[in-house]
Protein backbone atom coordinates (compact mmCIF):
# COMPACT_ATOMS: atom_id res chain seq x y z
CA UNK A 1 0.00 0.00 0.00
CA UNK A 2 1.11 3.40 -0.76
CA UNK A 3 1.71 6.26 1.97
CA UNK A 4 -1.23 9.26 2.67
CA UNK A 5 0.84 11.44 0.52
CA UNK A 6 0.98 9.71 -1.99
CA UNK A 7 -2.75 8.44 -2.07
CA UNK A 8 -3.54 12.13 -1.83
CA UNK A 9 -1.67 13.17 -5.25
CA UNK A 10 -2.87 9.99 -6.93
CA UNK A 11 -5.61 10.37 -9.73
CA UNK A 12 -9.18 10.03 -9.02
CA UNK A 13 -8.96 6.43 -10.98
CA UNK A 14 -5.88 5.47 -8.82
CA UNK A 15 -7.62 6.24 -5.58
CA UNK A 16 -10.68 4.27 -7.28
CA UNK A 17 -8.13 1.29 -7.76
CA UNK A 18 -6.62 0.97 -4.58
CA UNK A 19 -9.66 1.71 -2.31
CA UNK A 20 -11.49 -1.79 -4.46
CA UNK A 21 -8.35 -3.86 -4.15
CA UNK A 22 -6.25 -2.94 -0.63
CA UNK A 23 -8.78 -1.26 2.16
CA UNK A 24 -11.34 -2.63 4.24
CA UNK A 25 -14.91 -1.08 4.10
CA UNK A 26 -15.45 0.26 7.77
CA UNK A 27 -18.68 1.65 7.84
CA UNK A 28 -21.24 4.11 6.12
CA UNK A 29 -23.50 7.01 7.03
CA UNK A 30 -26.02 9.32 4.82
CA UNK A 31 -26.24 13.20 4.86
CA UNK A 32 -29.19 14.66 3.22
CA UNK A 33 -28.55 13.18 -0.37
CA UNK A 34 -25.07 12.03 0.02
CA UNK A 35 -23.44 8.66 1.26
CA UNK A 36 -20.41 8.50 2.68
CA UNK A 37 -18.10 5.03 2.79
CA UNK A 38 -15.88 4.38 5.40
CA UNK A 39 -12.43 2.46 4.14
CA UNK A 40 -9.55 1.45 6.35
CA UNK A 41 -5.96 0.81 4.37
CA UNK A 42 -3.76 -0.79 7.41
CA UNK A 43 -2.17 2.92 7.90
CA UNK A 44 -5.13 5.69 6.93
CA UNK A 45 -8.56 6.15 6.77
CA UNK A 46 -10.38 6.95 3.15
CA UNK A 47 -14.01 8.29 3.02
CA UNK A 48 -15.64 7.96 -0.26
CA UNK A 49 -18.88 10.71 -0.95
CA UNK A 50 -21.22 9.65 -3.24
CA UNK A 51 -24.30 11.53 -4.20
CA UNK A 52 -27.77 9.09 -4.39
CA UNK A 53 -28.86 12.12 -6.38
CA UNK A 54 -26.86 12.56 -9.08
CA UNK A 55 -25.03 8.69 -9.11
CA UNK A 56 -21.48 9.80 -8.69
CA UNK A 57 -18.50 10.05 -6.51
CA UNK A 58 -18.28 13.66 -5.36
CA UNK A 59 -14.97 13.30 -3.33
CA UNK A 60 -12.62 10.96 -2.25
CA UNK A 61 -10.91 11.92 1.40
CA UNK A 62 -8.17 10.16 3.15
CA UNK A 63 -7.28 11.17 6.53
CA UNK A 64 -5.44 9.34 9.41
CA UNK A 65 -6.81 12.11 12.71
CA UNK A 66 -9.27 10.44 15.28
CA UNK A 67 -11.19 13.63 15.07
CA UNK A 68 -12.65 12.87 11.11
CA UNK A 69 -14.02 9.41 12.99
CA UNK A 70 -16.08 10.79 15.25
CA UNK A 71 -19.64 11.10 13.20
CA UNK A 72 -19.79 7.45 12.18
CA UNK A 73 -19.08 6.92 16.25
CA UNK A 74 -22.07 8.43 16.53
CA UNK A 75 -24.26 5.54 14.50
CA UNK A 76 -22.22 2.72 16.32
CA UNK A 77 -24.59 0.26 18.98
CA UNK A 78 -23.07 -1.75 21.44
CA UNK A 79 -26.44 -2.82 22.61
CA UNK A 80 -26.23 -6.56 21.32
CA UNK A 81 -22.88 -7.10 23.20
CA UNK A 82 -24.59 -6.54 26.56
CA UNK A 83 -26.73 -9.41 26.49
Amino acid sequence: MITIDEFKVSSFEKKCDLITNYTEFIASRTLEDTKTYLYYTGEFFVEVFYSTRYKKVLMIHAFNDSETLVPYTEEVSLIDLLS
